[in-house]
């Protein structure tokens, strides 16, 4: 049974002589052993903990002395192991978290005095100096025959690049590097993303351009993606839609939406307040969502898009009077900011709760609308703006939703009035 991590071996002694510890472990490998007592020609179940300026190894008897195991953070990959004789604390730290649990699992049975059969035994020998270097923090592997296929990734790993694998699903030894911050899965052929994606919760990057995505689950929008993802490529790639969920992943800064097959952005987009860089060019957008007049970027690039010319004239009545129960219900539902969720509602009725819309007048509403388009120039939510066509244009239509007539006749005569007509 071996460990790598990083340990430091503190005397509990030393604050009697006034003295502290370094507080700061070194990179060792661990070892559970037998061991022959040459002074009693007995053997034993010892530790060996190995680091670069020992190699060799410093032995600690296991057998009934063990004082305590402290073990509460033991899923960050953290533990102490307390010593009877001599009087010293193991502290390990940057572990592998189920390595960890099946090392002091053992080190547990070595105290108890298990037979030694059922226990799994290293042979004690130096270790090699790879063996105690420091954790792997960045890995690139830029060609199929340099993918690992029986070899683990290293678990410390922050920053991965696999790239011009042909990789047709993400790898779940990947989705096991909970360390990860950026995530480089461009240039493969990927068309799904499993949702255990979401469960890397230190993910701030992620990028999957060029690859050949359809859809980007609703899952990965209630993740802890949510609270992490800042930098998300989805350019190149066969996407038609986002969810209406995906506003959801509130720390985006800079999204990329290039090259797909977009037929509209997600209703609520305006929700993305921390968004700085926008791009969503070669798509096939024909008009944005209203709240699209709430983002504040830094760049915006919507070229190549067949936008429509808007006309405020030009409308879709889709009223009801009176305003049925539901669609009544609905608009309160949002209105007050009262909770919805699939268990206080059916799921279709919290999908239609999401798709909402909002009218001028700030009033939710749903199925009853009158909707139309106007002209916006895009200066006015961007710093930076990429031509819209090759005719020099900055503007593009966006969507206008109003709740009642009333609304719709009062935003008419704002019209006239800016000479709009």
């Amino acid at each position: 049974m071996k460990l790598q991590c990083d340990v430091e071996v503190v005397n509990r002694m030393l604050p009697t002589f006034g003295l502290k510890s370094k507080g700061k472990g070194n990179r060792a490998v661990l070892s559970i052993g037998k061991h022959m007592d040459k002074a009693t020609q007995r053997s034993s179940i010892y530790l060996l903990i190995c680091t670069t300026k020992d190699r060799a190894g410093s032995k600690y008897k296991l057998k009934e002395n063990i004082e305590k195991f402290f073990t509460w953070f033991v899923e960050e990959g953290k533990a102490t192991v307390r010593l009877k004789e001599p009087a010293v604390d193991i502290c390990l730290s940057k572990a592998d978290a189920n390595s960890l649990k099946s090392f002091l699992s053992a080190a547990r049975l070595a105290h108890r005095g298990a037979d030694i059969d059922s226990l799994p035994l290293s042979t004690f020998t130096p270790v090699r100096a790879r063996d105690v270097e420091k954790p792997k923090k960045k890995l690139t592997i830029m060609s199929k025959k340099d993918y690992p296929l029986t070899s683990n990734f290293p678990y410390s790993l922050e920053q991965l690049q696999v790239s011009y694998c042909r990789l047709s699903r993400v790898d779940m030894r990947i989705l096991s590097l909970k360390a990860l911050r950026r995530l480089d899965l461009s240039n493969n052929h990927i068309k799904k993303l499993p949702a255990t994606i979401g469960e890397l919760s230190c993910l701030a990057e992620l990028i999957l351009h060029n690859n050949h995505l359809e859809s980007f689950s609703e899952a990965l929008c209630h993740s802890t993606l949510q609270h992490s993802l800042q930098h998300l490529d989805l350019s190149q790639n066969q996407l038609h839609l986002l969810p209406a969920q995906f506003c959801q992943l509130r720390e985006l800064v800079n999204l990329k939406l290039d090259d797909n097959r977009l037929l509209r952005l997600p209703v609520h987009i305006g929700q993305l307040t921390k968004m700085r860089f926008l791009s969503a060019a070669h798509n096939q957008l024909t008009v944005l969502p209203g709240e699209f007049r709430k983002l504040a970027l830094e760049s915006l690039d919507l070229f190549g898009n067949p936008f429509t010319q808007p006309n405020p004239l030009d409308h879709t009545i889709q009223l009801t009077f009176p305003l049925s129960l539901q669609e009544q219900a609905s608009r309160a539902v949002l209105n007050f900011r009262l909770p919805y969720g699939p268990h206080l509602i059916p799921f279709h009725l919290c999908h239609e709760l999401d798709l909402a819309k909002v009218c001028d007048c700030g009033q939710a509403c749903l199925n009853s609308y009158i909707q139309t388009a106007v002209s916006m120039n895009l200066h006015l939510v961007s710093h930076t703006v990429v031509l819209v066509d090759d005719m020099g244009g900055t503007e593009a239509p966006v969507q206008r939703h109003f709740c009642s007539l009333m609304c719709y006749c009062e935003f008419l005569d704002s019209c006239v009035q800016r000479g709009l007509r």
